[in-house]
């Protein structure tokens, strides 16, 4: 079977330049070990910075790449430099590429007894295949169970069989991890990339090929999760992602009323198996669209219940902005203000409207709606899109009074917004909210280009929040200011105290301070030094000998060179039998 034809125009859309770049650095440097193929699949070894080499698997059809994944960690966009590596392979040497046979391939050429030997074997090599083979066997030799967990959507194209044995391979490379005592695991982020790929569906409008899809991964997770949970593994993350998008897809297609009943028996089943929660999935299979409180809701008929007729389930806001989701790819809007308003979802409603240019309603209902930073946000951003920057300006700057978590984000897009409209006192004051929560110099440095003649009083407050300010995280930001403006004890303060941890940001304050406060650096330098030495741990030595160094030109400043001399003297006869810590001391010109 042929592989799809992959063009380098393919690979470069669906990589960012620099993972193009590095991926064809990979590929020159001979990093894909080898690329075999199983019929719809391609396998790949890449080696990478790791000892272990990456593994990239290839799934296709007839119409092309179904699924793209690497067990590296990358998770930003595109393909990763190990999948561009492989794909050049495939698109440039795709005679390299060995043929090998699938599994079904294999199975043929042995007869019953030496299939017998064989499994036996694996077990004997794998102790935890039993258990596999256990369940299997159960399903296979019990037409009820069997017909209970494989019936599937009749109408989708897709083969799922890759699906499964990507979640398979998957389960098998955590339980490696866990083995080999890895600290990073691979499950997470792996699952929920196949998970996307069922959501990607969904949102062509192949919700057919997504449950299809939905169906392999969830029966396959059930069936062999008990190889992973017993190194503690749990299911938490996946089933809540697979809950999104199990209603994404079923809310999304037409179902009979067969094809429903299979669904819920297939769902209780793997929910039962794998101690899993899918009441999310349950509740969409038996609502659908025509659950008579969300026709009324979708009808503009809205009362205090929402779109429920009983108590209203945790899950109601995932449901609500599942279905806001779908109406909006459906270009279904006024149903979609109907549903945001009735089930609270200010946010969306409030965007909706603003993207939709209805300004003067957005405006009116933000007045009595609006309750957080991220809401204003939202409906600032719809209403600049729509050039109404002025009312975009006023929202953001409402914005900065209210609760919520995005105050330097928000504040930093208000004080652009505000300069594009001319308008540099509002711009002074949303800069100077965000730097509230976030010091930043390049940020300080604006605010006296704005403030002007008034910077003296606007960097007063401004040295005033960053003195009294104790979150963690800003201390370079801190120093970086301090030092810009000279204020070399105030940059000492925020120093003193941290960890060796911080050593780079230390080293910053002392080569200022060693005309200012000398006696601060050889007293800091020499207590960081001496607890390391004193400790006798040989693999801190180096850094030790880095503090002493900042200790030593603190006095040579100083003028002190007799007394540093002196110090050195002592120090070596103290731990002259440290030979790591003496050959440094010779290295480094220390004695």
């Amino acid at each position: 079977m042929s592989i799809p034809q992959i063009s380098e125009f393919t690979i470069r859309r669906h990589a960012n330049a620099k993972s193009f770049q590095r991926g064809e650095a990979y590929y020159e440097a001979g990093a894909v070990n080898a690329v075999t193929q199983r019929g719809h699949l391609l396998q790949a070894e890449v080696t990478g910075t790791e000892a272990r080499p990456y593994h990239v698997n290839l799934s296709f059809d007839s119409s092309g790449l179904t699924s793209v994944n690497c067990t590296c960690a990358y998770d930003f966009e595109g393909w990763c430099k190990h999948i561009v590596a492989t794909m050049l392979v495939c698109a440039r040497n795709s005679e390299n590429i060995e043929q090998r046979p699938t599994l079904e391939q294999l199975l043929d050429r042995l007869d019953p007894i030496q299939t017998q030997k064989l499994l036996q074997d694996l077990v004997t090599e794998y102790p935890p295949l039993i258990e596999a083979i256990d369940r299997h066997v159960t399903w296979m030799t019990n037409p009820a169970v069997q017909e209970k967990i494989t019936k599937s959507l009749r109408r989708s194209t897709i083969n799922p069989v890759p699906f499964r044995g990507q979640v398979r391979q998957i389960l098998r490379d955590t339980v490696r991890y866990f083995e080999e005592g890895y600290e990073e695991e691979p499950i997470g982020e792996e699952l929920l990339s196949v998970v996307q790929t069922a959501v990607d569906f969904s949102e062509r409008g192949e919700s057919e090929n997504a449950i299809a899809i939905l169906e392999a991964i969830t029966s396959t997770c059930a069936e062999n999760w008990d190889d992973v949970a017993e190194y503690g593994a749990e299911n938490d993350e996946i089933v809540g992602e697979l809950n999104n998008a199990w209603c994404e897809a079923i809310l999304s297609v037409e179902l009979t009323p067969e094809e429903k009943v299979d669904i819920q028996i297939n769902l209780e089943a793997w929910q039962d198996e794998w101690n899993a929660d899918f009441g999310l999935v349950m509740e969409a299979l038996r609502q659908g669209w025509d659950y008579p409180p969300l026709v009324r809701v979708l009808q503009g008929n809205i009362t205090e219940r929402g779109a429920w007729e009983e108590d209203v389930p945790d899950y109601a806001d995932d449901l609500a902005l599942i279905r806001l989701k779908i109406l909006e790819r459906q270009e279904r809007y006024q149903e979609y203000l109907y549903l945001a308003e009735a089930e609270g979802q200010t946010q969306q409603y409030l965007t909706m409207l603003g993207r939709l240019g209805r300004v003067e309603e957005a405006i009116d209902a933000a007045q009595t709606q609006m309750n957080s930073m991220e809401e204003a946000f939202a409906l600032a951003k719809a209403l600049s899109v729509q050039g109404a920057l002025q009312q975009a300006l006023d929202i953001a700057q409402s914005g900065l009074n209210l609760p919520g978590n995005c105050q330097y984000e928000l504040g930093i897009w208000t004080s652009d917004l505000a300069l594009e409209w001319g308008n540099s006192e509002a711009a002074l004051l949303a800069i100077k909210a965000a730097f509230q929560v976030k010091p930043c110099l390049v940020d300080y440095q604006k605010m006296a280009e704005l403030a002007g003649e008034n910077w003296e009083s606007v960097k007063t407050d401004l040295l005033r929040i960053i003195r009294t300010d104790g979150a963690l995280g800003t201390e370079s930001a801190k120093v970086d200011i301090f030092l810009y403006e000279g204020l070399i004890d105030d940059a000492i303060a925020i120093v003193s105290e941290l960890s060796s941890y911080y050593s780079e940001l230390i080293y910053q304050v002392m080569d200022a301070a060693i005309s200012h406060n000398p006696s601060w650096v050889i007293a800091n330098a020499r207590r960081r030094a001496e607890k390391i030495m004193d400790a006798g741990k040989a693999e801190y030595y180096y850094y030790a000998v880095e503090w002493l160094k900042k200790a030593r030109n603190a006095y040579l400043e100083s003028g002190k060179k007799a007394d540093w001399s002196s110090y050195r003297e002592n120090l070596i006869q103290t731990h002259a039998r440290k030979r790591k810590l003496m050959g440094m001391f010779k290295q480094k010109g220390m004695e």
